[in-house]
């Protein structure tokens, strides 16, 4: 059975445990030895290139990165075209996109045509799942287990959020987020992250949030395809920076997680973004670990089928 993974919750807990201990695994199986996989982004990306490419390298395949503008989705070629094209020669898509349809569309066509090819989202307006595996196995990292941990993130509902949410909820981390009105996650996201198993709570002040937690969270305030409104967001987010003031609140151990690319000065201060809390290269590091674990889950031998 083919394994998508086009939100975080097409994982279950168990599988969510899995990629993050295949991260961490020494000696695996070269699951994409002779293999090639396609890394297709209509988006700019550093982090999750880099991470992808290196992660298929790690598991013996052979990554093909393409620009979205070389095969102009639905304009030179519809979705579904280019989706069954890369799925003759690739054991993989893993595709950062503009619209999470577009992802839904690639392994529809790819199941329809009888191609055992798993597409992966590397971000869309939807989701960003591979970055919210790696702040799961950082957590981990930095405190020995997740479970019982409270996370605070400060700033917009966004795909990061989402994400973000329903991998604290399979892992065991209570969630308080706090957002300004008109940028909250909503109440469909609060709900499917409590279906399954997880603590979440809606706040309006950081510094409530930000009380005890074990992990501030942050994003930018202004996403990609966002910038028109850049100006407005620093109007209406401000006092929604995560600075050491806020650090202070939160638990002593705490540490400070951003996804980056950061704008120091909005989302983040500078001495926090730099201080002793952050863990952000580790996070970003992480990237590539939790993506060789994500592979390793989904082509290998560690389905849920094995629990």
């Amino acid at each position: 059975m083919t394994r998508d993974v086009l939100r975080l919750s097409d994982l279950d807990a168990f599988e969510v445990t899995a990629v993050l201990d295949l991260a961490e695994a020494d000696g695996l199986d070269p699951v994409l030895a002779g293999r090639g996989v396609s890394l297709l982004f209509e988006h700019p990306s550093a982090r999750t290139r880099n991470a992808t490419e290196l992660a298929v390298v790690q598991l013996g395949g052979h990554p093909v990165t393409i620009r979205g503008e070389e095969v102009g989705l639905d304009r030179r070629e519809t979705v579904e075209d280019v989706a069954r094209t890369l799925g003759c020669f690739h054991r993989a898509i893993c595709a950062r996109v503009a619209r999470h349809t577009t992802l839904e569309r690639m392994a529809t066509a790819l199941d329809r045509a009888g191609m055992d090819v798993p597409v992966i989202n590397l971000l869309s307006d939807l989701e960003h799942p591979t970055q919210a595996l790696a702040d799961l196995l950082t957590i981990r990292q930095c405190f020995g287990g997740l479970a019982g941990r409270r996370l605070a993130y400060i700033g917009d509902g966004n795909n990061v959020a989402r994400s973000l949410l329903d991998a604290c909820a399979l892992a065991g981390v209570q969630v308080s987020v706090a957002s300004p009105p008109g940028y909250r996650l909503s109440e469909e996201d609060v709900v499917r992250a409590r279906e399954l198993g997880g603590t979440v709570e809606l706040v309006d002040s950081p510094e409530e949030a930000a009380e005890g937690a074990d992990v501030l969270y942050t994003d930018v305030w202004t996403s990609m395809g966002e910038e028109g409104e850049a100006a407005q967001r620093r109007l209406d987010f401000a006092g929604y920076t995560i600075d050491d003031a806020l650090l202070e609140r939160a638990g002593p151990d705490a540490i400070l997680l951003h996804c980056l690319p950061a704008h120091r000065g909005e989302e983040v201060s500078e001495s926090a973004f730099e201080g002793v809390r952050s863990r952000v290269w580790q996070q970003a590091e992480n990237r590539m670990h939790a993506m060789r674990g994500l592979l390793a889950l989904v082509l290998g031998d560690g389905s849920r089928e094995q629990g």
